[in-house]
C-alpha cells in the first residue's frame, strides 16, 4: 500500500522553524519595544525566515512591530502569514477597543488591507482564516470565496485555516481547496488529537501543515506546578505527565523542549513548527533546541511511554 503524501499545494517552501508573534503582541505579559526588536534580531541571526502574526495579537501591535522591525532584523525574503475573519475597532481616542467577527467579503478584504498597512507590505504569503470553528455557513458563503479572490489578485499566495481544534479543521480541509493549515496545541508530546483526522486528510490532499503551541502554553518547556496548559493553569495530572516526559529526556541528556519542538516534524505532512518567543534569549534557546540531536532510542522510549505514537516511528522507518 502506498502511503506517500500527495504533492504539496504551496507555491513556495515553508521553513521548518518559524517565529510566532503572539508574545510580541503582549500575550500573558507586556513586551517592550526594545525586547521586541531584540527578539526579531535574534530570529534573523538564528536563520529564521518564517513569521506568523495576526491582527488579534495585541490589537494590531504584533503586526506593527513585525512590519517596523523586520527589515532592521536582517531577515531577507521572509515568509509571512497573517490572519483574517476578525476586525479591530478602536475607541474614539485611538486606544484598542473591541474585536468583532466579520466573515463577509468586505470584512475579509478590510482585515487584510489593514494588516498590510501595519506590516508595511503590498502582499503576504499566507492568509489564514482565524478560528472559524463556529462559522461554517459564513465560511462557505462568503469567507472562503473572498480569500480565493484575494489570492487571484496576488495579495496573498496561499489560503489557510488557523485553529486550535483539529476536528473542524479537518472538515474544512476535506471540503475546500486548502494550501496550508495552522494547528495549535494538538500535535504535541501531550496531545495527539491532530493525528486522528487532520494529518491524514492533509497528507492525502497535499495540504501543508504548520504546528504551533508545541509546549502546550508552557508546560512542556518547564513542567512546574505553576505552569500553564492550553492557556489555563495546568492540572496536577498533566504536570506529573510532563515531568515523566522530562525524566525520559533527561536520561538521554536531551532538553525536553528539544523533543517537544522536533516531535511534530516526525510526521511527513508537517512542514513547519512556529514558536512564540518574547525575548532574544528564548529565540536563541529554541533555535538551538530545534537542532539538538535526539537519538532514535529516546524516540522509542517516548513511544513506549505514550508520548509519541508508535505509528509515527514505524512510518518514518518505512519512508
Amino acid at each position: 500500500m502506498n502511503n506517500r503524501p500527495a504533492p504539496k499545494r504551496l507555491p513556495f517552501t515553508l521553513p521548518r522553524l518559524g517565529l510566532g508573534t503572539a508574545p510580541l503582541g503582549g500575550l500573558f505579559e507586556d513586551v517592550s519595544d526594545e525586547d521586541a526588536a531584540a527578539t526579531l534580531e535574534a530570529a534573523g541571526a538564528a536563520g529564521m525566515t518564517y513569521f506568523d502574526t495576526a491582527p488579534r495579537y495585541g490589537h494590531g501591535l504584533a503586526e506593527q512591530r513585525l512590519g517596523r522591525l523586520l527589515g532592521p532584523s536582517g531577515v531577507t525574503a521572509p515568509v509571512i502569514s497573517t490572519k483574517t475573519g476578525w476586525l479591530l475597532r478602536p475607541r474614539p481616542d485611538g486606544s484598542p477597543g473591541e474585536v468583532i467577527t466579520d466573515w463577509t467579503e468586505r470584512g475579509i478584504r478590510e482585515s487584510l488591507e489593514s494588516s498590510l498597512t501595519r506590516l508595511g507590505r503590498s502582499s503576504v504569503d499566507i492568509l489564514y482564516l482565524h478560528d472559524p470553528d463556529d462559522y461554517p455557513d459564513e465560511i462557505r458563503r462568503t469567507a472562503y470565496p473572498a480569500v480565493r479572490t484575494l489570492r487571484d489578485e496576488g495579495l496573498i499566495k496561499a489560503i489557510g485555516f488557523g485553529m486550535n481544534h483539529s476536528g473542524p479543521l479537518a472538515s474544512y480541509v476535506a471540503e475546500f481547496e486548502v494550501d496550508v493549515v495552522l494547528i495549535a496545541g494538538r500535535l504535541t508530546l501531550l496531545d495527539h488529537e491532530a493525528l486522528t483526522a487532520l494529518l491524514p486528510v492533509c497528507a492525502r490532499t497535499g495540504t501543508s501543515v504548520v504546528v504551533g503551541g508545541v509546549f502546550n502554553t508552557g508546560l512542556l518547556a518547564d513542567p512546574s506546578p505553576d505552569a500553564m496548559f492550553n492557556y489555563r493553569p495546568a492540572p496536577a495530572q498533566m504536570v506529573e505527565r510532563a515531568r515523566q516526559c522530562r525524566a525520559l529526556c533527561d536520561a538521554y541528556e536531551v532538553p525536553i523542549h528539544a523533543a517537544a519542538i522536533q516531535f511534530p516534524l516526525l510526521h511527513p505532512a508537517v512542514d513547519s513548527v512556529v514558536l512564540g518567543c518574547r525575548s532574544a534569549a528564548e529565540v536563541t534557546t529554541n533555535a538551538a533546541a530545534a537542532r539538538f540531536p535526539v537519538p532514535e532510542e529516546l524516540w522509542q522510549r517516548l513511544a513506549g511511554a505514550g508520548f509519541v505514537p508508535g505509528q509515527l516511528l514505524e512510518e518514518r522507518v518505512g519512508r
